[in-house]
């Protein structure tokens, strides 16, 4: 593999000889192997939205695994393929990946896409137009909380004076003690 190194000191790699991208294959998910070791957790609720996006737009990533079948990056998508009862996937294999290249990619592949960030009015409009088109908005993996505060749109903005109610032309709210019995404005008290 030859490397360049960069004015700023980043070094790209120029050419090689293939990626594992390079050459998709079938394996049998019986055959791989999870990494007993993955710090990533996947819950039920989850691998169901997995297994429902893959439902809805097929395979669309394959599974990266080493030599001997161990899974490096995927390990949800194959628990999405065990839950759907799919018995072979798409897998692209890292050849000749050392021992630490393999266990800190494992890492690497779920970190790097949560150092992401979202451009909120872009998703808004997104999400919008998807609503607006009568997707099912349950597949693209945002909760119901989430999708209610990108699409609730609220204006915090400070009002112009004349906006603003006054205290005194509020209805009274009259309330009794439970003590005395007294009857008392309670909104005077909340302020």
């Amino acid at each position: 593999m030859a490397r360049k190194s960069t004015n700023d000191g980043e070094t790209v790699t120029s050419t090689r000889a293939s990626w594992p991208s390079d050459t998709p294959q079938r394996r049998s998910v019986a055959s791989l192997i999870p990494y007993a070791r993955n710090a990533r957790t996947h819950s039920e609720a989850q691998v169901a939205q997995i297994a429902a996006s893959i439902r809805e737009w097929g395979w669309t990533n394959p599974v990266l695994i080493d030599e001997a079948g161990g899974i490096i990056a995927g390990h949800g998508r194959v628990m999405a393929a065990r839950k759907l009862k799919i018995e072979d996937v798409p897998c692209i294999v890292a050849t000749g990946w050392t021992d630490a290249q393999k266990r800190a990619y494992v890492l690497a592949d779920n970190q790097l896409a949560q150092n992401a960030d979202w451009d909120m009015d872009a998703l808004k409009v997104e999400i919008g137009e998807l609503q607006d088109i009568g997707f099912d908005l349950d597949l693209i993996g945002f909760s119901a909380d989430e999708l209610g505060r990108l699409m609730f749109n609220a204006d915090f903005a400070p009002g112009a004076m004349g906006d603003q109610s006054r205290i005194d032309e509020l209805a009274p709210k009259i309330v009794n003690c439970p003590h005395c019995g007294e009857a008392f404005d309670a909104r005077l008290q909340e302020a």
